[in-house]
């Protein structure tokens, strides 16, 4: 029986170079145990490709019935108020939201946050959200298109332009992948796939490290971004996933060419509490429990990559749940608001949903500039209204030179 499994394992490490010539897998992929042996190049191949699918509807059905919030961490948005205006000497009708990211015209700074595809389920949301952003004029991304790439006949789920013909739309890929046999051909088909507006190429290590058979080669993956924006012909926007980006990392990442920058910190959902859900191995789920809380929380992703970089177009995500917390957001100094789980809810749930979301999300945002006495974004960005909130309950504006 033993001579019997050492020549099983030694044909299937010899059908390994195989595999990698006529596959867009990464190499780690396919260095698992769990794969049965008997597999050949071509079935393995599917097998590695059927699993992606399988993770994003586990990702789903995860982040829509289970609660993966972070336990602690916020989005330290909660830590400021905005001082009240009780004679705003404004008509509630002339309050404009409108606003311009990276040269499109939007009706309300809002995005529709990557989420999903890959799945049927998948296509019913991202489609309902289209039509959403399309009526609403809102920005929106999908979900990482890795799996429309290694299985063309599930890019149907992402190709949403037939039905938002004028949003702003981004496509999505994973940055490491860039170091698993992706380049600016892959970056190229995803984006002509959404005939999308700029690629978000999304910054997930710590969600890689909880996920099994996560790909984990993150060395010198800033050189490959920048030769990617280089050559890229949308703009490249750089996201992490429920962590943060500190200012430190900005700095670097607008020096490789990155044309905005979405914070995604923490106080949202957290990835690694996700991938410890989907984890059967003991490890992977320790692994998530111990790092449910990891990262920078929102509010200081955004003052600190502000006061280094006060002219980057700047997307504040990770655990915004309404539109006082857009506000602030915005009067922190995002450009705009972006939202996952609550969109995610409501497409789960209907069209109308949808929209009624919207509506209350553009009603709060609208109420905030009146009862704040500003009529526009910009007025609303260099008002000062909002205050942080010292533990000793005192008031004080924010700092954002420092």
């Amino acid at each position: 029986m033993e001579i019997e499994v050492f020549f099983l394992r030694l044909l299937s490490s010899l059908a390994l170079p195989y595999c990698l010539a006529s596959s867009a897998l990464p190499p780690s992929s396919f260095l698992s145990s769990s794969l049965p042996l008997s597999l050949s190049p071509y079935q393995l191949r599917y097998e590695l490709i059927g699993r992606n699918s399988e993770r994003k509807a586990d990702h789903l059905r995860i982040c829509l019935d289970e609660d993966v919030q972070f336990d602690q961490t916020t989005s330290g948005l909660e830590r400021y108020r905005f001082t009240h205006c009780c004679l705003p000497e404004l008509d509630l009708n002339d309050i404009d939201l409108t606003t311009s990211f990276l040269g499109k015209r939007l009706s309300a700074p809002l995005l529709i946050s990557s989420m999903t595809g890959g799945t049927e389920q998948a296509k019913t949301i991202n489609f309902r959200l289209a039509a959403a952003a399309q009526q609403y004029q809102l920005a929106m991304g999908v979900g990482s298109q890795r799996v429309a790439v290694e299985k063309p006949e599930v890019a149907s789920t992402f190709a949403v332009r037939s039905v938002a013909p004028d949003i702003l739309l981004f496509a999505n890929l994973g940055a490491v992948q860039l170091n698993y046999r992706y380049g600016l051909d892959e970056c190229c088909k995803v984006v002509d796939l959404l005939e999308a507006d700029g690629l978000i190429l999304h910054l997930n290590p710590l969600q890689e490290c909880v996920q099994t058979r996560g790909d984990t080669n993150f060395r010198g993956l800033l050189e490959k971004i920048t030769t990617l924006c280089e050559k890229l012909p949308v703009p490249v926007i750089a996201k992490e996933v429920g962590n943060g980006i500190s200012a430190a990392i900005a700095e670097k990442l607008i020096a490789a060419g990155v044309a905005a920058i979405d914070v995604a910190g923490a106080g949202g959902t957290s990835w690694a509490r996700v991938e410890s859900e989907r984890a059967n191995d003991p490890r992977q789920r320790r692994l998530g429990a111990t790092f449910t809380d990891w990262g920078l929380p929102t509010a200081e992703c955004i003052t600190a990559i502000r006061a280094v970089a006060p002219d980057i177009p700047l997307i504040a995500s990770g655990g915004l749940r309404n539109g006082l917390d857009a506000a602030k957001a915005i009067a922190l100094g995002a450009d705009l608001a972006g939202m996952a789980m609550p969109f995610l809810q409501a497409a789960h749930e209907s069209e109308t949903a949808i929209h009624a979301l919207v509506e209350i999300l553009i009603a709060e945002i609208t109420t905030t500039l009146f009862c704040t006495g500003n009529a526009t974004l910009t007025d609303l960005r260099q008002s000062r209204a909002l205050q942080l909130i010292r533990q000793n309950f005192g008031l004080s504006t924010p700092d954002f030179s420092e």
